[in-house]
């Protein structure tokens, strides 16, 4: 159950959050943006089963991997694509601590 809420928690509640806090101007939008960012989730479609709720999508699934973080990473450094590198690697966090608690 706490991984259960952590990891939405962290997909939901933290883009939510970081937009209330660190954008004032246009923060609907900017929490939008970030919040899709979960449709990166779409590279699950290549794997067999789709779902496993056992398995850790960092550096499973190809838009998990630690290639494509390094990617994100560049998109804070570009800003007409910051707000999406923040939610990619929101993303990111949240899958990484659902692996974290996988192995625990």
């Amino acid at each position: 159950m706490l991984r259960l809420f952590l990891h939405y928690g962290i997909h939901f509640l933290l883009p939510i959050a970081v937009g209330f806090l660190f954008f004032k101007e246009n923060r609907k939008r900017i929490i939008l943006i970030m919040l899709a960012a979960i449709l990166i989730d779409i590279d699950h479609l290549l794997a067999t089963p789709i779902f496993d709720p056992d398995r850790c999508s960092i550096n499973f699934h190809p838009l998990h991997t630690y290639w494509a973080m390094g990617g994100y990473l560049v998109f804070l450094f570009i800003k007409p694509l910051r707000i999406v590198g923040i939610g990619l690697l929101i993303h990111m966090l949240a899958d990484w601590i659902d692996c974290l608690l996988i192995s625990s």
